[in-house]
């Protein structure tokens, strides 16, 4: 693998607006109820009535969308060989060989592959990379109001999001689960 493309959510940044969600549905023509990027609400006072204590009240956002896995549970599950993992590290799904089986859907931990009943095909976040191959970010990334989200190539000599990894203590979701996601979080400190 030559290349690992990435996005890095800063969640101290996030303030839940939608705008990825919004972003990803224009750029990709998703139909209604359809989102590539789902914007979860941490410390939700309608979820969780103990984060809402005084004097520790704290909401946070956190968005999910595909984490472009380097070991995809998503691909082995996929009986079509539909599903792909490009040079560039990006997880794909060829809508001329989804067969429309959905046994992509379970097996990912992450829960972000939409099954379109319609077309009778599984889909996902691309990561834009019709606009990689152009030179430009992903759309999200491009039309985030605060930049809480970062692109960029993994392991990159000298890299800015390498760099912010380590530097804010960046992290994966669901490392348990062995998938060694390419997307990154950063805490919301």
């Amino acid at each position: 693998m030559s290349k690992q493309y990435a996005l890095l959510f800063d969640l101290k940044r996030c303030i839940g607006c939608r705008t990825c969600t919004i972003a990803c549905k224009v750029e990709n023509d998703l139909p209604v109820g359809e989102n590539w990027i789902k914007v979860q609400t941490l410390g939700d006072p309608s979820r969780d009535l103990n984060s809402m204590k005084y004097p520790a009240l704290k909401m946070s956002f956190r968005p999910v969308t595909c984490m472009h896995c380097q070991d995809p549970p998503c691909l082995k599950a996929c009986p079509d060989e539909a599903i792909s993992r490009g040079e560039d590290g990006i997880v794909l799904i060829d809508q001329e060989k989804c067969t429309g089986c959905e046994l992509c859907l379970p097996a990912c931990p992450y829960d972000v592959i939409h099954f379109d009943s319609e077309a009778r095909l599984a889909r996902k976040c691309t990561l834009c990379r019709p606009r990689i191959e152009q030179g430009l970010e992903p759309f999200c990334a491009r039309e985030c109001p605060v930049g809480t989200i970062h692109f960029g190539e993994l392991s990159a000599p000298g890299g800015e999001l390498d760099r912010l990894i380590a530097g804010r203590g960046g992290y994966v979701l669901l490392p348990e689960k062995e998938t060694v996601p390419s997307n990154h979080y950063l805490p919301d400190l």
